[in-house]
């Protein structure tokens, strides 16, 4: 299996990735994580994002709030469905994490492996892992988008979005 992965500035523009990747068929496939929060000061004090068309973009999360990864996995996922799986982490050393889709399954055991770990678990190489979770630390945004055959065009729509340093491993 082959990993393309992404780093953006925010989340609107991974959700946007997200978007048109999930149009392609790629729905289960893709994740996305980042620091919880790291949106709100952008987004203004309710975190909630704009309006744009009568939904909700950028949701960011509030403690408290039951629908936390519902609502992002819904701004992701659209009414078609929400991704695979959907969560808020902590992880020792980086903190509060916001993780969507198949990535999220394997940060229930944060503490064991982190991010680091479930990176490792998709496939991507220690080193290159250490560096995306750096990446996330600093509040930037990860996509990671199980591609099988289509890496190529993966890459042009995180690219197109605004990914940078996109690769595949």
């Amino acid at each position: 299996m082959s990993v393309v992965v992404g780093v953006f500035e925010n989340r609107r523009e991974a959700e946007e990735a997200a978007g048109e990747l999930r149009s392609m068929g790629l729905h289960d496939r893709i994740s996305i994580v980042t620091r919880r929060g790291e949106d709100d000061q952008s987004q203004g004090k309710g975190g909630h994002g704009e309006e744009r068309g009568g939904r909700r973009s950028g949701m960011s999360m509030q403690s408290g709030e039951a629908s936390t990864g519902t609502a992002t996995g819904a701004a992701i996922g659209g009414a078609g469905g929400l991704l695979a799986a959907a969560g808020l982490f902590t992880v020792p050393g980086i903190g509060p994490l916001l993780a969507l889709g198949p990535l999220a399954a394997g940060l229930t055991g944060a503490a064991a492996g982190g991010l680091i770990g479930g990176l490792v678990d998709l496939g991507i190489p220690r080193e290159s892992s250490e560096y995306y979770e750096g990446q996330v630390r600093q509040g930037r945004v990860l996509a990671t988008v199980e591609a099988e055959g289509r890496e190529e065009q993966v890459s042009d729509v995180l690219r197109r979005y605004g990914a940078t340093e996109v690769e595949t491993h």
